[in-house]
């Protein structure tokens, strides 16, 4: 085989590694957050846009909120998981890009349409996401990303100001008792890969 990664890694983040549906009460610390975060912020975007921003629900208030704009048994996974986080994306990115992509000054200039400006972020966004969830595999959890539930409704509970969209929400944290469901069937290579 012509990977690097050795088995034991590629079996963490992808073979052996599950969507949870239950979790443990065991929590997940800030600093796992943040070395997970450390790790992950190298997920390529375009013109090293980085609009991903992610909001950790801590407080019994906010679970609360968050759990309302869920459909059917996502609310109940919300309510049970150790950590939950909500992916968004930034609207206004282009207020860094100065910053982020200084070698090219006009890059902030090019995002000043606001469709244009949502549909990268959304992208961009959405690419870094995929990185968090392995991120939170590689530091041994589980991670649950759920798109069910009513964007409109946590939009206007988490970010009423709208610089901000919601991209999904993710249970985080170690697998409790019944926590996967039979494995889905995954397509082959050659009913994916075509060459042109």
């Amino acid at each position: 085989m012509s990977l690097e990664l050795d088995a034991a890694a590629q079996d963490l983040l992808f073979r052996e590694a599950r969507t949870a549906n239950t979790f443990s009460s065991e929590p997940v610390s800030d600093e796992t957050v943040q070395a997970i975060y450390d790790l992950v912020k190298y997920a390529p975007t375009s013109m090293n846009q980085q609009p991903l921003r992610i909001v950790l629900i801590r407080s019994d208030d906010a679970r609360e909120r968050l759990v309302k704009t869920m459909y059917g048994p996502n609310g109940a996974k919300v309510a049970q998981a150790p950590l939950v986080a909500i992916l968004a994306a930034d609207l206004e990115f282009h207020e860094l890009m100065p910053t982020l992509f200084p070698h090219f000054p006009e890059a902030k200039d090019m995002f000043a349409d606001p469709a244009i400006r949502e549909a990268s972020a959304v992208q961009n966004g959405t690419m870094q996401a995929a990185y968090f969830l392995l991120g939170i595999r590689a530091a041994g959890l589980c991670a649950g990303p759920m798109i069910g539930f009513d964007a409109n409704a946590v939009n206007a509970e988490f970010f009423p100001d709208g610089k901000q969209k919601v991209l999904l929400v993710m249970n985080i944290g170690k697998p409790g008792e019944n926590a996967w469901w039979p494995r889905s069937p995954r397509l082959e290579y050659d009913e994916v890969v075509t060459a042109a």
